[in-house]
């Protein structure tokens, strides 16, 4: 997660947040005491926690041996041949990282995660946690037909300012922009349960999210961190595209984040496979359910 800096994190500030967050999702019917996603089928391949964790072990301190390793994990995932590319960013040592899984249209799911980290800390959190989570949901989506184009893109140099994702969207076309029904963001997993940085989420798509955990039984919440930072979905949301940005930050954890607690210890392993459920059963569930 990267932005401004840490210290400018207001205790208070983010509990009201989180609070009036939340209170809004009840107020607007985005928290229903009951949903119907339990009704819809949907079809993905669940990975073994294992897998899931010895992925998340894969981190590197270097972000050129992330980026490496992030190919390393698609390839082995079964994302191959033209499917999988590299983006050379204008001025960038380390490129974005692609892999798309085709569907029967030209309508795209995109799903992003930074791979670098800052120099202190191990990064494994900010955000080996939410890189090392696309090749594992792009197996899990793989094998079955796609009604959309679903695309994993792992983000280089956010640290330095959402570099990787701002040049991403910078070369989509006016078509490109127009095809992506939503970009779901992943950045900071597993410090506990998945939460919604709902002021940087599309409504409509937080509410079917909401409606999928639920549905799961799987604890989901809400905490915005406007003052905390920034993340991937920015540039998106300034192209118009609507966005899902999830983490597991919270004033509690927030310690973790730039600091040598970031390390493969502070991950809580449960929590951290939850989360990849809960995100794999979303984009299938979007797959199924979007026009």
């Amino acid at each position: 997660m990267g932005g401004a800096a840490l210290s400018s994190f207001n205790p208070r500030y983010w509990y009201v947040l989180g609070f009036l967050a939340a209170a809004l999702l009840i107020a607007t019917g985005l928290i229903p005491h009951r949903t119907h996603a339990q009704e819809t089928s949907v079809q993905f391949n669940l990975l073994q926690p294992e897998l899931i964790e010895e992925r998340l072990r894969r981190s590197s301190p270097e972000n050129a041996s992330r980026e490496s390793n992030l190919e390393a994990l698609f390839l082995e995932a079964g994302c191959t041949g033209e499917h999988l590319m590299e983006q050379e960013i204008k001025r960038g040592k380390v490129p974005n990282v692609i892999c798309t899984l085709p569907g029967n249209s030209e309508s795209v799911i995109l799903v992003g995660a930074h791979f670098d980290h800052v120099p202190r800390g191990e990064g494994v959190v900010d955000n080996w946690s939410g890189a090392g989570l696309l090749p594992s949901l792009f197996e899990s989506l793989n094998g079955i037909p796609r009604k959309h184009t679903i695309v994993f893109v792992g983000f280089a140099a956010e640290e330095e300012g959402l570099v990787g994702s701002t040049f991403y969207t910078n070369q989509l076309s006016p078509q490109q922009i127009a095809n992506i029904r939503v970009m779901v963001n992943m950045d900071s997993l597993g410090l506990g349960p998945t939460r919604l940085w709902l002021s940087h989420s599309d409504k409509e798509f937080a509410n079917k999210l909401n409606a999928v955990a639920n549905a799961m039984k799987l604890p989901f919440g809400v905490v915005d961190a406007d003052k905390v930072g920034d993340d991937d979905s920015t540039p998106f949301r300034k192209r118009h595209i609507p966005t899902v940005m999830l983490h597991s930050i919270t004033q509690e954890t927030l310690s973790v984040i730039h600091t040598e607690k970031d390390s493969l210890a502070a991950i809580r392993a449960d929590d951290y496979y939850d989360s990849y459920h809960l995100i794999a059963e979303y984009l299938a569930y979007l797959d199924t359910r979007l026009d």
